[in-house]
């Protein structure tokens, strides 16, 4: 499930060409598009904070928290395998696409997280001190350290939240044009119902690059008055 990268460019190009605001190039298109994409991804996790706090809708297609969650589904990653680098001072190394780190897992055991200074007053008793069947771990600057009986070295998973990939129009050229080449191209990993939305913010960016402030406010308005109708 996914957005096709070249449907958006087209119809961000078809718009400014009918209104005869001007060009993006595909570089420049690229940067727009993964700022766009980014913007939407984060705004998913405000809007769960927002309709969190509202009563839910009976109706099955428009309870907008159901919504938000299925979209946020599709970048889980569930049991997800770590890397443990045993150098001096061992670590577990966070995921590279890591956006927001879920539960971390020993043996299929939750393993609690505490801050530093926890770990020095739980380990200083016997009766408190990490075991494997309740692990505990501790975050640092380079992933973090697990305890269960002894430091954990191997058996750790977690479930996570990915950032999106970043998406790419690829090309080549023929006869002094860009043509879209789907080999080298990455399409958004948004949910399909966020296309319209996509167009909007890549227009504004676009509006603000050929310096046309009525295109911004349009394409913002629209944007506003959208996001305003989801949240009633």
């Amino acid at each position: 499930m996914a957005v096709s990268v070249d449907t958006v460019y087209q119809r961000v190009l078809g718009i400014l060409n009918k209104e005869q605001r001007g060009y993006v190039t595909p570089q420049e298109f690229n940067l727009f598009a993964n700022q766009a994409q980014l913007d939407i991804f984060e705004q998913y996790f405000y809007d769960i904070n927002q309709f969190g706090r509202l009563h839910g809708n009976s109706t099955e297609f428009s309870d907008m928290l159901n919504i938000l969650n299925e979209k946020i589904a599709l970048f889980e990653e569930n049991n997800a395998t770590l890397t443990y680098f045993a150098s001096s001072n061992g670590f577990w190394a966070l995921p590279a696409n890591l956006y927001k780190l879920g539960t971390v897992i020993y043996n299929q055991i939750e393993v609690e997280r505490v801050d530093p200074k926890e770990y020095l007053y739980i380990n200083s008793s016997p009766l408190s001190r990490p075991q494997n069947n309740r692990p505990i771990y501790v975050a640092d600057t380079r992933g973090f350290k697990a305890y269960g009986d002894a430091e954990l070295t191997s058996g750790v998973t977690c479930n996570y939240i990915k950032k999106p990939a970043d998406i790419n129009w690829g090309y080549q050229i023929v006869f002094n044009e860009p043509l879209y080449n789907a080999a080298t191209s990455v399409d958004f990993e948004l949910h399909p119902s966020d296309e319209t939305e996509l167009v909007i913010k890549i227009l504004e960016l676009a509006g603000l690059l050929i310096k046309d402030i009525s295109m911004y406010q349009v394409e913002n308005q629209e944007d506003i008055q959208r996001t305003q109708q989801e949240k009633q």
